[in-house]
């Protein structure tokens, strides 16, 4: 079983969207994270998360603290990002928060949703365009590799 969260704000407003209410940066409704962690790890059937959004990469202090005690006790990290894994690699030194986030990653679901790449039937992603990214053997390779 997972936990999704989904993340408030988004600069990429995608025609289509999935969830375009959380594209408002004031939207939403603050949750207590540790109350939200306590939850999770309290759940014993719970063997992994989700970061969805809006986008966890404008949000990405409060995502990498979410996600490092998560990792602490073993759970599996997905993410979803309207950012590529190369723009968001190429941005390390401006954005060090990027990079923390990144590192509690298991697997990034990258790029924007395009409506016009659509198809039925994609695992894991909306659009054909948006890839399914194993990070620790991206990150450590020094490129993308595609998650199996």
């Amino acid at each position: 079983m997972r936990r999704v969260f989904f993340s408030q704000g988004c600069r990429h407003n995608c025609k289509g969207c999935f969830n375009p209410d959380t594209h408002s940066f004031d939207g939403g409704e603050e949750k207590d994270m540790d109350e939200l962690i306590k939850d999770v790890l309290g759940n014993p059937m719970i063997k992994g998360v989700t970061f969805s959004g809006g986008d966890p990469f404008e949000r990405p202090e409060e995502f990498a603290y979410m996600g490092e005690v998560f990792k602490k006790h073993g759970l599996n990290i997905w993410s979803y990002t309207g950012y590529t894994y190369e723009f968001i690699v190429s941005h390390f030194n401006e954005k060090p928060e990027w990079r923390r986030l990144i590192n509690t990653l298991d697997v990034l679901v990258d790029g924007q949703f395009e409506e016009d790449k659509k198809e039925e039937g994609l695992l894991f992603r909306g659009s054909s365009n948006q890839r399914i990214i194993d990070v620790k053997e991206s990150l450590k390779r020094n490129q993308v590799v595609i998650w199996k």
